[in-house]
């Protein structure tokens, strides 16, 4: 028999450990009610408070004011009903409390997305030195492919409450492309871009990049052509705020060579992914407010509806969906929304039927041959 020292230590560490787990299960689990024993319905407002209350803790929310307060309560509550019709839309993803749950939609795509909504690039007017992309062997691609296991993928971003997720997807493309050319891991100056870039679609009215109030891909990798290329993060650091443009020439880390428009073929996706690195993509962001986890793969969600800009980093060929009873195939989603989202600051949503038009919009760039050591 074990000593009582010895069975004492064993259940203290089993209490810390569920402890520890507990209040990220019950964010998670809340909102996936039991079909057998419950219904969104059953929902009281003091569980509601409960988890209103857990949710303040985890993500250190404090509100000025008493009324402010009650306002975001009740945001909660009604993204605790969405989270879960989310749930039923999109069963083989765990949908649940984020760190967003405090916002309408409205505020979340206004101050956490911020590309300018296009249908696609397929068919539309492009910057001069974008091409479409040539058509690649896809016969030989591997089944899993992850540019985060080549080192070509530098740590998860985070926007703040500023919409330039356009310049983050932008500046990942590029790090790719620049490790790919030169083996080197750097990352780049998104703040560059929010101040410096006011490049202009040339098809589209109000569509130039305007820094927190959104931008393009595109009109991005036209900017770092004409403008010679991007500073370093730690020279020219991310504020999350508009400001004046203090580029200095002198200290570039990382230039365009050419960047190219991926057309809809999955397989020429992965394709361009695996030879050319980490591609822009834009991707409706419906559903994301309430992601926690798993294969996102929604039954409905609008193609033609972009809003958001990311960074597609590999796919892989066996994400499981239960609900669809068969093994689906999924692309790797680099969000830049911190670490405390998501898979630890990722998306996983399925390959094949353009799902929340994920497909549509894909955009290569090459980097120049150039160091970025300091000199």
């Amino acid at each position: 028999m074990a000593p009582l020292s010895l069975l004492l230590l064993l259940l203290l560490l089993s209490i810390t450990t569920s402890t520890t787990s507990t209040t990220t299960d019950i964010l998670i689990q809340q909102v996936v009610p039991n079909p057998q024993t419950t219904t969104s319905d059953d929902v009281s407002l003091d569980t509601d408070l409960h988890h209103f209350t857990l949710f303040k803790t985890q993500f250190k929310k404090t509100y000025a004011t008493q009324q402010e307060h009650d306002h975001r309560f009740n945001v909660f509550k009604a993204n605790l009903r969405r989270a879960t019709r989310h749930q039923k839309l999109d069963p083989s993803a765990q949908h649940g409390i984020t760190k967003f749950s405090d916002l309408t939609p409205k505020e979340f795509r206004k101050s956490f997305t911020g590309m300018h909504k296009k249908k696609s690039n397929i068919g539309l007017g492009l910057p001069a030195d974008a091409n479409n992309a040539p058509i690649l062997p896809t016969k030989d691609l591997p089944d899993d492919f992850d540019w985060r296991e080549h080192g070509a993928v530098s740590e998860v971003k985070d926007q703040g409450s500023c919409g330039s997720c356009w310049s983050f997807s932008t500046t990942g493309a590029l790090e790719g492309a620049h490790y790919l050319a030169t083996g080197e891991l750097v990352s780049l100056s998104e703040q560059q871009l929010v101040d410096c870039d006011h490049e202009c679609d040339p098809e589209e009215r109000n569509s130039c990049d305007a820094g927190c109030n959104g931008g393009l891909m595109n009109n991005a990798f036209e900017y770092i052509l004409k403008s010679g290329g991007v500073q370093r993060e730690k020279d020219y650091p991310y504020t999350g705020k508009d400001g004046i443009c203090h580029f200095d020439s002198s200290k570039i880390a990382a230039k365009v060579a050419n960047f190219s428009v991926v057309g809809l073929d999955e397989d020429q996706i992965a394709a361009n992914l695996v030879q050319h690195g980490p591609l822009a993509v834009a991707i409706n962001a419906a559903f994301m407010q309430t992601y926690i986890g798993g294969v996102s793969c929604p039954y409905i969600c609008l193609k033609n509806y972009l809003d958001h800009g990311v960074l597609l980093v590999g796919y892989g060929s066996a994400g499981y969906a239960p609900i669809r009873f068969k093994e689906k195939a999924y692309w790797i989603i680099k969000n830049s929304w911190g670490a405390n989202w998501g898979e630890e600051g990722y998306y996983k949503i399925c390959r094949g039927n353009n799902i929340c038009g994920v497909d549509s919009m894909v955009s290569s760039v090459t980097a120049m041959h150039t160091s970025s050591k300091s000199e």
